[in-house]
């Protein structure tokens, strides 16, 4: 058995700083070669990588199909060393005109469907490139880029596609690096294009005039984009943001009175057949009580039947809970974090993103003439050495017959370039007529113009944006809107203007209910309004405290002692087949406080709060609805005094009791009407406090219920010495007033 190694065969490294050093290597290679696509072509290495080995396999737009796994092949064993599937799926989704705007593979066979079914297996599918991919590589041969090595060195790749498509923009892009992610919305290419010329004219447009050419995404399934354009302009402005995006849809009117609304797009990488089974779904735990069912009659066009409950059912309304509560509505993402120049990842806006787009554009330009500015003046030189040669023929001849060194005989006796000598010698004999003579003299003067032209296009960098201009403008063209691939898809609306209550009580099934509270603050919702209360069961040492008559879509208020009002739906209580639940721990009361009162939510009425030691005030009851869980402070109760009484107003009186028996009575009118606050002084007391507070109107007169159940009613005339100013101590309650010194009404 070998024995540990020598101190001196160990090198020591510091654990830290190599776990640094790696997972920084790892983070750059998944952020410029995996996740981040190049503000250039906007194209990730893999799908650059396919599109180079479809080219290489000349897979060109009207050639014919070959398999994917061929493809795949090229791409895993020359270029991209990962897995088939990944490259495979990569492929696929490039082919599929439901997730890319703009196809840059042409499939034939099953590439998948917009219900998120797969692709078949690459040896059944068929791929070739199609004419966009064709314009991104255009170029390749003419030194319009820059290759490199691939990662064994035995190939060369582009590092970058010439791009003469804004392909960034029209297809968008998403990926997730280390620490960092990219998720750029398809755009249509013609509003690309016009804003790029636009910035070509005035380099120095503002944002809202590029937003007048690209008011924003157009995605390849559609939809509406109900975002506001301030929303739109700060996300292009910053590179970061989002696109509220809904479904259409349209109503179709049937017989009798009967209609049905039929959905013909969804949001942008929404599976259809994941949402209408969650629709399904939300239908069975009736959570969508307006919508009877929901059919999918979609074949090659996208039809989605949803029919209402009732024919009185708002389609608006009910389109409004689909979009709160399904992929109906969805929010598409725009981070514009992109590799510039193929090395910096960051974040832009859309002016930034054009306008690298067009530099590349520019560079390609000048790189692709410089290229054919060589090629033109090697032709140029070969035809001097043709033209100067046919003066004598019979010397070259005699030359290339005779001399032992015919190509330096030539050189010394015409005075040519080495590049000229050698043209001559590879002359074919037919070459020599005189037609091939005229032949090569056009030639010459032709490629002398193109000679000047290309000359006049390295020298000035207005014709350099002139030629990107008319590249752009092609495209433009190709892809116009009033073409069946370049018309627009998407379009804008504002969002209706629907009550957001009303929506959320538009997603409750309508039902009676009984609310039961006990007296150890035990609650419950009992299905229907019973009315026999007797029976119920409690726990031990538990009984009725009181029971409100209420539907599901009603709103329950809570007060408690330390003056918060929280809000309860109905439909949130337990069921009434147990004991219920305790409500402070519905309401995540803190320790030491207490329910105090609880009534049902009505719109637009008011309600009378009172404390323990008899202050209040009137309060609204939209000011009292909590939109979060932790309620809403209406109330203010100094140290040592408690919230005790809510009673909604009614009338123009008040009558208030103390614990020592005393009734008062005073106009309503003098309890002012607050949001929030402590209250004035409703009851002066020597001892106790407030016992029990209601309203009432003088022509009714105010009525008690006593412990019999019998209601007693008396007039203003009969309680002419109750009657007094707000924070008197009032009188002795009249005889027959219940002994528990409360209304009971």
């Amino acid at each position: 058995m070998a024995g540990p190694p020598p101190d001196d065969a160990i090198d020591a490294v510091d654990l830290k700083e190599a776990l640094e050093e790696r997972y920084l290597a790892y983070a750059l290679s998944t952020i410029m070669h995996r996740a981040l696509p190049d503000v250039r072509d906007g194209m990730k290495p893999v799908h650059r990588r396919i599109l180079f080995a479809m080219r290489q396999l000349r897979l060109d737009p009207g050639q014919a199909f070959k398999k994917s796994a061929r493809v795949v092949g090229d791409v895993i064993g020359k270029f991209h060393p990962h897995g088939d599937t990944a490259v495979y799926d990569a492929l696929v989704r490039l082919a599929q005109d439901f997730a890319v705007r703009y196809p840059l593979v042409d499939g034939q066979g099953n590439f998948g469907t917009v219900d998120g079914d797969g692709a078949a297996a690459m040896r059944y599918t068929e791929a070739r490139l199609t004419e966009v991919a064709k314009l991104l590589l255009d170029g390749l041969d003419e030194d319009a880029v820059d290759f490199r090595e691939t990662y064994d060195g035995s190939e060369q790749e582009p590092v970058v596609l010439p791009g003469a498509f804004p392909n960034l923009l029209a297809n968008g892009a998403a990926g997730i690096a280390v620490g960092m992610a990219t998720n750029v919305p398809p755009h249509n290419a013609a509003e690309v294009a016009d804003a790029a010329l636009h910035l070509i004219k005035h380099p120095n447009a503002s944002l809202a005039t590029i937003l007048e050419k690209i008011p924003g995404p157009d995605f390849p399934t559609g939809g509406i984009i109900v975002e506001s354009p301030e929303a739109i302009a700060e996300a292009y402005r910053t590179g970061r943001g989002g696109f509220r995006t809904r479904a259409r849809w349209e109503v179709e009117e049937g017989a009798r009175g009967l209609w049905q609304i039929v959905i013909t797009e969804i949001p942008y990488q929404v599976q259809k057949s994941r949402l209408v089974e969650r629709i399904a779904e939300m239908m069975e735990a009736k959570r969508l009580p307006m919508l009877g069912d929901i059919r999918d009659e979609s074949a090659e066009d996208m039809r989605i039947v949803l029919e209402p409950r009732a024919r009185t059912v708002d389609p608006t309304l009910l389109m409004e809970a689909l979009f709160k509560l399904t992929d109906m509505e969805s929010r598409i993402p725009l981070n514009m974090n992109v590799l510039m120049q193929g090395q910096v990842p960051r974040v832009i806006g859309l002016i930034e993103a054009i306008r690298a787009w067009l530099d590349h554009l520019k560079e390609v330009t000048v790189r692709r003439a410089a290229h054919r500015l060589a090629k033109v003046i090697h032709r140029l030189e070969v035809l001097d050495g043709f033209l100067i040669v046919y003066l004598d023929l019979d010397k070259v001849i005699q030359i290339i017959r005779y001399a032992d060194d015919a190509k330096a005989e030539l050189i010394a006796e015409f005075t040519l370039t080495d590049v000229q000598a050698e043209a001559i010698l590879n002359m074919r004999l037919r070459s020599l007529r005189r037609l091939e003579e005229m032949e090569i003299r056009r030639e010459h003067e032709s490629l002398t113009a193109e000679r000047a032209e290309l000359e006049g296009l390295l020298a000035d960098e207005g014709n350099q944006w002139d030629r990107v201009a008319a590249c752009v403008r092609e495209v433009r063209t190709r892809f116009a809107k009033s073409t069946p691939l370049g018309a627009r898809r998407t379009t804008f609306a504002e969002a209706p203007t629907t009550d957001a209550e009303i929506v959320a009580e538009a997603m409750i099934e309508r039902e009676p209910v009984t609310v039961i509270l006990s007296t150890k603050g035990w609650i419950r919702a009992l299905r229907g309004h019973v009315k026999e209360l007797d029976n119920l069961a409690f726990r031990q040492d538990d009984g009725l405290d009181r029971w409100l008559h209420a539907e599901t879509t009603d709103k329950l208020l809570v007060l408690s002692t330390d003056g918060r009002v929280y809000t309860l739906g109905v439909d949130k209580l337990p069921g009434g087949r147990g004991h219920g639940e305790p409500l402070r721990l519905l309401l995540e009361l803190e320790g030491g406080v207490e329910v105090a009162c609880v009534f049902l939510y009505a719109p637009d009425s008011t309600w009378l709060l009172a404390t323990k030691v008899g202050r209040g005030f009137i309060v609204a009851a939209e000011d009292m609805i909590a939109t979060t869980k932790r309620g809403r402070q209406v109330m203010s109760p100094a140290d040592g005094d408690t919230a005790a009484h809510a009673v909604r107003t009614a009338g123009d009186h008040v009558a208030v009791v103390g614990e020592n028996r005393k009734l008062l009575l005073f106009p309503i009118e003098q309890v002012p009407t607050l949001a929030k606050g402590r209250g004035v002084r409703l009851q002066r007391y020597k001892d106790g406090g407030l016992s029990d507070i209601t309203t009432f109107a003088a022509a009714d007169g105010l009525s008690w219920i006593d412990t019999s159940g019998r209601r007693h009613t008396r007039t203003m005339e009969q309680l002419a010495e109750y009657r007094g100013e707000r924070a008197s101590a009032g009188r002795m309650a009249p005889p027959g007033f219940p002994r528990s010194n409360r209304f009971g009404l």
